[in-house]
């Protein structure tokens, strides 16, 4: 498994699927309006030996917008009640195919550990291969549990065990809404919103509720689904540097990615380091942080015309 391929086949996780090296995360997590619960259906059919890594549980509990970056202590704490190691090749999935692992790969990146995959398609794909699934023990779904109680003692100050996973943030992964504000003058970084045209338009509603739709000045919109085909794999390299190209993005230029709140900006973050573009950063605070600002502009598809 090459470092430079930010993927792998469900084929190829079955052949290493016994390896100790690797460890299998579901990342899974929806949106608030699709009432599905990840943690149960993880307990209902996962991946054999996958761990759940609770994106709502392992944030920063100091913000108001959702599952926000941890610290670095915070995040090495979680992973390690995981049992996940600084050794171990972490590989993610979802159970839509892909959708919020993605997010998780990216986390990993962010804290400085690369070895680090997206199973392709997700459990869909796994499952449509013919490989087995199992429900979940109670030592599992206890160990997502450890893991979300070790953020919630580094924020109160206590100690946690101790730590076989060593976080280093990587700050150029990583935008702050200071940086967003800033790029708007300096346009240093395309701006690029992975969320539905409606939306970035202003014309149809945000899924959370009391926020306004349309877009931060000078992004371009590229919804995360142009990135992947039918059956919610990334597409190949050659059609991910077309979307690009057609939405008038140069791959010369440096980039920066944003959505709702951070979570499918990372599935066209993991297509831009598909194509040889590894250290694109995504505005963790997204939509939802930008919104929020009350002197902070707002373009809408009335306003530009």
């Amino acid at each position: 498994m090459g470092h430079d391929q930010p993927l792998v086949s469900a084929e190829w996780l079955h052949q290493n699927l016994s390896s100790p090296k690797i460890k299998v995360l579901d990342a899974s997590w929806y949106m608030p309006n699709e009432r599905r619960d990840p943690l149960l259906e993880y307990q209902v059919a996962r991946i054999p030996g996958a761990l759940f890594f609770d994106i709502d549980g392992i944030t920063d509990r100091t913000s108001n917008f959702p599952h926000m970056l941890p610290s670095e202590a915070a995040f090495s704490a979680a992973v390690s009640a995981l049992g996940v190691s600084d050794n171990d090749e972490v590989i993610v999935y979802d159970g839509k195919g892909m959708f919020s692992a993605a997010r998780v790969w990216w986390m990993f990146r962010v804290f400085g550990h690369e070895k680090v995959r997206v199973l392709d398609g997700g459990l869909p794909q796994w499952r449509a291969s013919g490989f087995d699934v199992e429900s979940s023990d109670s030592g599992a779904v206890l160990k997502a549990t450890a893991a979300s109680q070790a953020v919630e003692m580094v924020y109160h100050g206590k100690e946690p065990n101790p730590s076989i996973f060593k976080a280093k943030i990587q700050p150029h992964l990583v935008w702050r809404i200071e940086e967003v504000n800033e790029n708007i003058h300096a346009q240093t970084h395309q701006h690029i919103d992975a969320r539905s045209k409606g939306r970035f338009d202003g014309i149809a509603p945000e899924p959370r509720i009391g926020i306004r739709s349309g877009h931060i000045p000078g992004s371009k919109c590229i919804p995360f689904p142009e990135m992947l085909d039918n059956a919610q794999k990334l597409l190949p390299p050659n059609e991910l540097r077309k979307r690009f190209e057609q939405e008038g993005i140069s791959l010369d230029r440096p980039m920066v990615v944003s959505c709702g709140s951070g979570v499918t900006a990372c599935i066209v973050a993991l297509g831009l380091y598909r194509i040889g573009k590894p250290d694109i950063p995504v505005y963790d605070g997204s939509w939802t942080e930008w919104e929020a600002q009350p002197a902070a502009p707002i373009i809408t598809a009335a306003a530009s015309s």
